[in-house]
């Protein structure tokens, strides 16, 4: 299926907007409750960043058909970003080609950790019993990657165990994913190399589980602020900040009124909500 996207222009859509854990009810309805999964969309190219619970409804949407291919780059390999694999429609579509990028591993690929999840205990199925063909590819962050149509830039990121941050560019425009990261030092001055890696991009979408007045309770947990989030905006000349991986204990009222305090600092700046979508 291919992108609606017009053919100078670069998107991404909010499959998943939440971190650590699913969570559901009427006060997640506004943002909306699956983990982390983006889709970049350009042209008639499209590929998934990362394969937490989003990725059920963008299966469901997708309809994959044999011969098809779907690119899949990871942060990390944490639960709440990997989870939705177990039911990617893709993945048990017979001739499907489905490639699993993954760069904080030390150049080994995603491969031993998946088939563990797809194992039994944790799993009825392996991968033997998968009808699409799955190909795991490993690369070191920091590396320059190529897939779908995209030129990929990445950059490791803070994060218990590593992560992985992308910038996607395509005919001049350019997206970046800075999902899961801590900021270091004083949130209001941006790491310099990151801000570097981000400059000129139309939109950063950016890890900002924690609200600034809470975020010392949960220092070194690998999350930021919007806040900090902000401050790397500035300091890339990029005009919009979406936050993401929003903690799941926050609710619609919570997240809005973060929401409000960041457009005081960055008008352009919002709290991304499931569903939705942005181009560039």
């Amino acid at each position: 299926m291919a992108s609606d996207v017009e053919t100078g222009e670069i998107g991404i859509r909010f499959w998943g907007v939440r971190g650590s854990i699913a969570v559901s009810g009427p006060e997640y309805a506004g943002f909306g409750g699956h983990t982390n999964c983006l889709e970049i969309l350009g042209g008639s190219n499209r590929l998934l960043v990362d394969a937490g619970s989003g990725i059920v409804p963008f299966g469901a949407d997708w309809r994959a058909e044999a011969g098809e291919r779907l690119d899949i780059v990871l942060t990390h390999l944490h639960h709440d970003h990997v989870i939705g694999l177990l039911l990617c429609a893709p993945l048990f579509v017979p001739g499907v080609e489905v490639n699993i990028y993954c760069g904080h591993l030390g150049g080994a690929s995603a491969e031993d950790a998946l088939r563990t999840l797809f194992s039994p205990p944790l799993f009825p199925l392996t991968f033997a019993d998968i009808p699409a063909k799955v190909r795991f590819i490993g690369f070191r962050a920091g590396e320059e990657i190529s897939t779908a149509g995209f030129r990929i830039r990445t950059h490791a990121l803070n994060h218990p165990g590593g992560a992985t941050g992308y910038r996607f560019e395509r005919q001049g425009k350019a997206l970046v994913v800075l999902t899961d990261h801590e900021h270091s030092g004083d949130p209001a001055n941006a790491d310099k190399d990151l801000a570097a890696f981000c400059r000129g991009a139309g939109l950063i979408a950016y890890d900002a589980t924690y609200d600034p007045a809470e975020y010392a309770a949960y220092r070194g947990w690998g999350h930021s602020t919007w806040e900090a989030g902000a401050a790397l905006a500035l300091a890339a000349e990029a005009p919009v900040l979406a936050c993401i991986h929003h903690a799941p204990d926050h609710d619609d009222r919570k997240l809005a009124g973060m929401e409000r305090n960041l457009t005081t600092v960055l008008p352009n700046g919002f709290f991304a909500r499931q569903g939705s979508r942005f181009t560039v």
